[in-house]
């Protein structure tokens, strides 16, 4: 008997993750991807709470602690070079399990397990889509048509299938008036910590030390202005936005334009979806609920979404009815994040000189247990909701 099969739009964390769980659940997948490969840059981020769990029972936590970095000591520095305040990461998340990843090494640790029932079609996009009452008509980029028994949008904050889906993305983009930029450069650890942050008011430049000798930078600055990451000369508008920083990020800044490193610029947009999926055709990931890297939780939630989705499939009648325990399972936690991300995307990087003195000044002398119980409570909280969802019915929809 043929498995049916899974059209996936996006070979990121989200549609990696979900071909990985639908083959659990006696599916095969066809992943589309319109990168000629597995995207190189990404930023570092944290595995814990709920995606650390789902990366564990997939196998993958031997694979991704062999190139995890340690993140033990954070220093955060002011455009002159004067210590501000150092926190330890140990402190925020004390005893639960964690892991620092590129997300570079996350993507490739899930290509690595990719089951023989899940293939990814590189250079390739979708033009259109046909739902019928039990198939779905995808339409490549090529002219070739699939039909599939299901769609998966897992195209990232920007998907084109969604706005094909839903209409135009008016309603739903929420920006939270901040851009961010990632890129490597080639230069040498010149600092004693783990991670070094230069700080000033509405700009934020952070870098780390990579296994190949390299840094790893990252910007976040506030900036109401819209469609910034459309622009060309981004190492220009970079320049810009550090004028006023420390000599090292200015520094940095020059060293990678003599490179011609890939830059990426984009802004800092959740997406807030009253629905994630309509008939055979569902959104998982960044594309249903961009949550930002304020939240600390979005590969994360990427990957326990996708094991919630193969569970659903495992004993759904039809995808939409397990579409619809998906969102039941996940809507909740997803609620609380995308709450916890707008309160603190308020004092995320303090735009005036006297914000920013002030929230230096709590930071440094707050007690971190205070800031250790918020966090790990927080993470335990999401990890007790998702264990609470799984024993409770699922309301049985209307006629």
């Amino acid at each position: 008997m043929t498995k049916p099969l899974a059209v996936t739009v996006g070979a990121g964390v989200a549609g990696l993750a979900a071909a990985w769980w639908l083959d659990k659940a006696g599916w095969r997948s066809v992943i589309i991807e319109r990168a000629e490969s597995l995207r190189e840059n990404g930023y570092m981020l944290g595995l814990s709470g709920l995606g650390f769990e789902t990366a564990c029972r997939m196998g993958l936590r031997d694979r991704l602690e062999a190139g995890a970095f340690r993140i033990d000591e954070n220093v955060y520095k002011d455009s002159k070079g004067r210590e501000l305040l150092r926190l330890r990461y140990r402190d925020f998340i004390r005893d639960l399990p964690y892991l620092a990843v590129r997300r570079t090494d996350l993507v490739r640790a899930l290509a690595e397990i990719l089951p023989d029932t899940a293939a990814i079609r590189f250079c390739e996009t979708i033009d259109d889509f046909v739902q019928t009452e039990d198939k779905v008509d995808v339409t490549l980029s090529s002219g070739e048509t699939i039909v599939a028994d299901m769609l998966i949008g897992a195209d990232g904050f920007r998907s084109s299938l969604r706005q094909k889906l839903f209409g135009p993305d008016d309603t739903c983009l929420q920006p939270l008036g901040y851009y961010f930029s990632v890129y490597d450069v080639g230069a040498p650890k010149q600092f004693d910590t783990d991670f070094v942050s230069y700080a000033e008011p509405g700009h934020l430049a952070e870098y780390y030390a990579l296994h190949d000798g390299r840094l790893a930078a990252m910007h976040v600055w506030r900036d109401d202005r819209p469609n910034l990451e459309q622009r060309g000369g981004r190492i220009d508008l970079l320049q810009a936005v550090s004028a006023h920083s420390h000599p090292h990020v200015r520094q940095l800044l020059k060293q990678t334009q003599h490179e011609e490193s890939p830059v990426l610029i984009d802004s800092l947009t959740m997406i807030d979806l009253p629905k994630w999926s309509q008939n055979r055709v569902l959104l998982i990931g960044d594309a249903a609920h961009c949550l930002t890297l304020v939240s600390g939780q979005g590969a994360g939630m990427a990957l326990a979404s996708a094991e919630m989705l193969g569970e659903a499939m495992k004993v759904a009648q039809d995808p939409g009815t397990a579409f619809e325990r998906h969102e039941f399972l996940l809507r909740p936690i997803i609620t609380r994040l995308q709450s916890r991300s707008r309160k603190m995307a308020a004092v995320f990087i303090p735009q005036s000189a006297f914000a920013f003195r002030l929230r230096n000044l709590l930071m440094r002398y707050m007690p971190r247990s205070w800031l250790g119980r918020y966090f790990s409570n927080s993470i335990r909280a999401e990890i007790a909701l998702a264990a609470n969802m799984k024993q409770e019915t699922m309301p049985v929809s209307g006629p």
